[in-house]
């Protein structure tokens, strides 16, 4: 019987809990092992609050999601009729079409904002009220760069990221995976999770990341890791989906 191409390899998550189920069955169904462990929470704001806060914006020509996060808690609170829908990438305009609303305007390559910003409806966006639906915080590349051509931009944070309260015990337990072996790549996201990773970790697994390749599929990502982690091994992965990141780690095997 032929073994699986990620049988005997360990990989760490760190996507939060409520998105990490297809990157970890994609792992698994390669053969692979997983170490969990989130290093953000999300969390909803108040419907009721946000219902209030979208009352008093104006209707939008151009509805802008930048994840499926934003869909997940932010599609309700868009009008029926008479708005654009726009996603950063596969996922969100997964989770938009699974909610049953159509995409317009999506990146034909790439998943994000600069990506997305070439889009034609983007880049001839003057006169149009344009609202980015996104977390408390985030990049404001989107935002400055409408501004710039034009357009009114306003948003509506409909949740929140925030750093999820690790224990000293499961301290304990990532760093005694990662000495025994259990951990042979990293996977990352976005630069708000590695920068937050960096900042929880004991002091032993900062120390082994440069010999531990980081896979993600953000070029920013990349960059940071080299300011942040020298000497770090970095695989760029051709996309966000579970299996754009599977493909990454089994070509480097």
């Amino acid at each position: 019987m032929t073994a699986l191409p990620l049988a005997g390899v360990g990989v760490l998550v760190t996507r939060p809990a409520c998105q990490s189920a297809d990157l970890i069955s994609a792992i698994r169904d390669a053969g692979g092992s997983v170490v969990s462990f989130p290093v953000f929470e999300i969390q909803s704001r108040d419907p009721s609050i946000l219902q209030q806060e979208q009352a008093l914006l104006p209707a939008p020509d151009i509805a802008i999601f930048v994840s499926s996060n934003a869909v997940r808690f932010g599609l309700d609170f868009l009008p029926a009729h008479g708005v654009q829908i726009a996603a950063i990438g596969p996922a969100t305009r997964a989770a938009v079409e699974a909610a049953g609303r159509q995409v317009d305007i999506c990146p034909s390559g790439g998943y994000d904002s600069e990506h997305l910003l070439q889009e034609p409806a983007l880049l001839h966006a003057r006169g149009k009220t344009v609202r980015i639906v996104r977390a408390d915080s985030g990049r404001e590349l989107l935002a400055s760069t409408l501004r710039n051509r034009g357009a009114r931009v306003d948003y509506l944070s409909v949740y929140r990221r925030l750093p999820r309260r690790v224990s000293d015990s499961e301290l304990d337990e990532l760093e005694r995976s990662w000495r025994a072996g259990a951990i042979d790549y990293v996977t990352m996201m976005s630069v708000a999770s590695l920068d937050c990773f960096l900042s929880i970790v004991p002091d032993w697994c900062r120390n082994a990341l440069p010999a531990t390749p980081l896979v993600t599929p953000s070029a920013r990502v990349i960059q940071t890791a080299s300011q942040k982690i020298p000497g770090s091994r970095t695989i760029l992965a051709p996309g966000p989906q579970a299996d754009d990141m599977v493909r990454a780690i089994i070509a480097q095997k």
